[in-house]
Formats: structure tokens, sequence, C-alpha cells
């Protein structure tokens, strides 16, 4: 007979914080007294359909996921977490600038700014 066994695997959150980009939320908020972490959501809008939004805060309602990585939060509402699933927030700096970015396995499409998708 043959035997199975069920590993249990550490449950992963829906989103996840690069530690680039965590490294990056700590500086800003070392500047921004009273703000304890990085709003991420999902907004209709923008050249694809939806768009996302980055806002620093200073509460996090009881129904937010908050995803802490080396002690940065990124804050994302129920509304937006499904449009999120298996997304990594990066930080990156290029010649043209540095950013936030959101790599999202559910967008079909994007436009050129990489700031709004389409699913």
């Amino acid at each position: 007979m043959l035997e199975t066994s069920t590993a249990t695997l550490a449950e992963q959150p829906p989103v996840a914080l690069s530690e680039a980009a965590a490294a990056r939320i700590s500086a800003i908020l070392k500047r921004q007294p009273g703000s304890i972490g990085l709003r991420l959501a999902v907004n209709g809008g923008g050249c694809s359909g939806f768009s996302y939004q980055f806002e620093l805060v200073d509460n996090i309602d009881a129904e937010d996921l908050v995803i802490e990585t080396n002690g940065a939060k990124l804050i994302v509402d129920p509304t937006s977490t499904p449009f999120l699933e298996g997304s990594v927030v990066d930080y990156v700096q290029e010649l043209i600038g540095a950013s936030f970015q959101v790599r999202n396995p559910n967008a079909k499409s994007g436009c050129g700014c990489g700031t709004s998708f389409s699913i």
C-alpha cells in the first residue's frame, strides 16, 4: 500500500512585500511622523480599467490585510485584496526613476506607465 503524507505549509499572505519595498517604506516613514504604513488600493479607472493607488496612512482598519516585512507595513483593504492575489509589491530604481511596482499575476494587460491594469 502506498502511503501519502500531508505536509502543512505555512500559509502565504495573498500579497507579498519585497525587501527593497520594505526598506523604502521604512525610509519614507522615518520622515513622516504619525504615518504607520503604506496602503495599496485598487481603484476603478486608469487607462487599462483598474489602477493602483499608494498612500501613507496613520491608521489600520480592523478588516484590512496587513503584510509586514522587516518591520514595514503594507496595508490592503478587503475590496482590493482579491485583485492582488499572488502579487508582489517591489521598489525599483532605474535610470528613468524609482517607484513602487506591483507584479500582479492576475493582470491580463497593463499600460505603459505601470499604474493601471486590466483583468
